[in-house]
């Protein structure tokens, strides 16, 4: 079974010491295509740079909400240069975060809206972050989707009404960990057959968001890394009431499709 990771955070410190033994890992559990996501110019320009070196590794650019007060017209211009990478498959992460509020909501707004512009002009897909903030994110959304290629709302959380405001914009839905947590995730598992199977991306959010279904301990305690995204595809195959291998499959078609990846 051939599986994407449309989400990992591999540039973090955390996987510092073993990047490789990380790697290695996840191509042993099937994981053979990374998306590594940028959250800031820095943090954009350092998953180019790792995802150059490796065939099966490719990026995004953009300015997560929480670092949404330094962005500027600067950033901008950086982050269009970055995306004229044939690596860069994706503008974002880029988005709206209520719930934390690390930068004010009106600079997220404002850089959410210019990113989404940056993503029409180059009509590229767009990896959107939203946390306590539909109520906003959803107009934002709608007044640019008709400009706009592939969108997909990362690491969904939210409700059945969300959801389905996302599909009708033709959103695809990235699954986390989230949904193997059975302390917080049993809604998003009553709510996983609602996703229709071509509109399905599955990421690990790593080092975050490690998944307590395992039967056994992962390779670095508490640490979530790509190899261990066979979680994922086992809890919406128990949820969803569909094989593991045909949710890892169509998943792993879906990413190609969305990120234009023709390998």
């Amino acid at each position: 079974m051939l599986l994407a990771d449309i989400g990992v955070n591999l540039t973090d410190k955390r996987f510092s010491q073993d990047r490789s033994e990380v790697l290695q890992r996840a191509r042993e559990a099937g994981v053979v295509l990374q998306v590594l996501t940028g959250t800031s110019v820095p943090s954009s320009a350092a998953a180019l740079q790792l995802a150059e070196t490796e065939p099966d590794l490719f990026c995004t650019a953009g300015i997560h909400p929480h670092q949404a007060s330094e962005f500027s017209a600067s950033s901008l211009k950086d982050l269009r240069q970055l995306a004229s990478h044939s690596k860069v498959r994706a503008i974002g992460e880029t988005g709206l975060d209520f719930n934390r509020d690390f930068s004010p909501r009106p600079q997220q707004e404002n850089a959410f809206i210019e990113q989404l512009a940056l993503a029409a002009e180059l009509q590229l897909p767009a990896f959107l972050h939203q946390r306590d903030a539909h109520h906003r994110f959803l107009p934002i959304v709608r007044e640019a989707r008709d400009q706009l290629c592939d969108l997909v709302v990362h690491c969904f959380t939210g409700s059945r009404e969300e959801l389905f405001d996302y599909l009708d914009l033709d959103c695809h839905i990235g699954i986390t960990g989230w949904i193997c947590d059975e302390r917080r995730g049993m809604e998003l598992q009553r709510l996983a057959g609602n996703i229709p199977a071509d509109r399905l991306l599955i990421e690990t959010d790593a080092p975050w968001l490690l998944p307590r279904n395992m039967d056994h301990k992962p390779p670095v305690s508490g640490r979530n890394e790509p190899a261990l995204l066979p979680w994922i595809v086992r809890q919406l195959a128990q949820s969803t009431g569909r094989t593991e291998q045909s949710i890892g499959q169509q998943s792993w078609q879906n990413a190609k499709r969305f990120f234009r990846i023709s390998t």
